[in-house]
């Protein structure tokens, strides 16, 4: 009994040392210096606004239908091209064995056609002067129509074979700048696969998401203002495009916007805000931080918030729309509370922190 109290008393002993010992490691440790900025509600505009994306009008993802090894790429990303230019060679050594094999084939049908032609037209007058019977003659009329079918087949498997040539060499289908190469020589092309991107950086529209209250005012042709929040431009753009549906898009309604052509520097992919010229039936406020500071693991996302002891707080937040650089937040901030932007070292859930610079409230 005496054994068993000296053994828990000296637990509770060493507990008790671990934890102290943990605790100065914890008070210890370096502060990291981190820049924090506060949550500023912004009032939404009484005109409904959007976030979109901008992309190629003219954009294609090139594969082939042929499965082979790829003998050469023709073409690295950011080439200009232009429509036919030769982009991917596939090895085709299969197809050149088809085509030969093919080949042999017509020859070997154009003889025996050509064969029961001249016994069908043989046939043919002997049976007019009733010196054949009506058997020899349908006997010779189906040996003539079984030839010429032969040999149709022939032809018809000759046009596979060219059409097969074609999908061996990928070449543009129009006018454009290569912006993605999926493949390298050596590689095996799969059918279907995407091999090499294209876009025309002439032509682009935004893609736009609308809710299902305020997509009963959008029309089509109407004029619209897009700004492209990377570059803080302003455009001009027509609305080409309404869907009806928005079985899949989660009560979104999807809406295209053609940009007036203008010669500021704009990329596919950019991100911009569309501005409708349709006055927003609900109204709320509207709570934006920047993109940076979002921490992600798998599909949580989240921000480091600062407590009244500099302490860092891992924080969960449910996220809206992405305006450019910033993200909205629908719920877990409130207004004026503090989060980290950035920091000099790698943050962790209670870690001391020190800031650097503090944005006004």
């Amino acid at each position: 009994m005496k054994k068993h109290i000296y053994i828990l008393t000296l637990s509770l002993i060493f507990l008790s040392c671990n934890s102290d010992y943990k605790k100065n490691i914890n008070e210890n440790a370096p502060y990291i210096n981190v820049k924090i900025s506060h949550v500023n509600n912004q009032t939404n505009s009484p005109f409904l606004s959007v976030s979109g994306k901008i992309k190629s009008v003219m954009s294609a993802d090139l594969s082939t239908r042929i499965m082979g090894y790829v003998n050469k790429v023709h073409v690295n990303v950011g080439d200009t091209v232009k429509k036919g230019q030769l982009l991917i060679s596939i090895n085709n050594a299969d197809l050149q064995a088809k085509q030969a094999q093919v080949n042999a084939n017509i020859s070997e049908a154009t003889a025996a056609f050509n064969i029961a032609e001249k016994d069908f037209i043989r046939f043919k007058n002997l049976f007019s002067e009733e010196s054949a019977s009506q058997k020899e003659m349908d006997d010779m009329t189906a040996h003539f129509e079984m030839a010429k079918a032969r040999l149709e087949g022939a032809y018809q498997m000759k046009n596979e074979i060219e059409a097969q040539f074609a999908y061996s060499n990928i070449t543009a289908p129009f006018n454009g700048v290569i912006t993605g190469k999926h493949i390298e020589a050596g590689n095996m092309a799969n059918p279907g696969a995407p091999l090499i991107s294209l876009e025309n950086p002439n032509n682009f529209e935004v893609i736009a998401m609308v809710p299902e209250t305020e997509i009963s005012e959008i029309t089509k042709g109407s004029e619209v203002t897009v700004i492209v929040n990377s570059i803080n431009k302003t455009l001009k753009g027509i609305i080409s495009e309404i869907s009806g549906s928005a079985k899949h898009t989660g009560g979104q309604y999807l809406v295209k916007i053609v940009l007036v052509k203008t010669d500021i520097n704009i990329l596919s992919g950019m991100f911009a805000t569309v501005q409708f010229p349709v006055q927003r039936k609900s109204k709320s406020d509207l709570v934006l931080i920047p993109y940076e500071a979002i921490i992600e693991n798998g599909q949580l996302s989240g921000l480091y918030t600062i407590n009244e002891n500099n302490t860092a707080i891992l924080r969960w937040l449910r996220l809206g729309r992405r305006l450019g650089n910033q993200v909205e937040v629908l719920s877990g901030l409130k207004n004026g509370e503090a989060y980290i932007l950035s920091a000099d070292g790698k943050l962790f859930n209670g870690a001391k922190v020190k800031p650097s610079s503090t944005a006004e409230k």
